[in-house]
């Protein structure tokens, strides 16, 4: 099922944060990625540095523990969904 992005950054930066807050709200998620997933939120949040280096920080935290093998599979897929959309952000 193809998602359809928003054309504008701050619409994807948003897209990315809003699922950033399912997994931190999410208390199947072990807490070491929900402080990543957090941690992430924090970068996307930080309004004296661009969009794009804001994804690029933000994608950096969730790549860290994108690989954790306590991690459950939803979870997984909604990181690897928030790094895919991140990644289309360009200044």
């Amino acid at each position: 099922m193809a998602m359809n992005l928003p054309a504008d950054n701050e619409g994807k930066i948003k897209l990315a944060m809003s699922i950033l807050v399912t997994i931190i709200n999410d208390t199947g998620v072990p807490r070491n990625i929900r402080r990543a997933a957090a941690n992430a939120l924090t970068h996307l949040r930080d309004p004296r540095l661009s969009p794009a280096v804001r994804a690029a920080n933000a994608i950096s935290a969730l790549e860290e523990v994108s690989q954790d093998p306590n991690m459950p599979f939803y979870a997984r897929t909604r990181i690897w969904q928030v790094i895919t959309i991140l990644e289309t952000v360009r200044d």
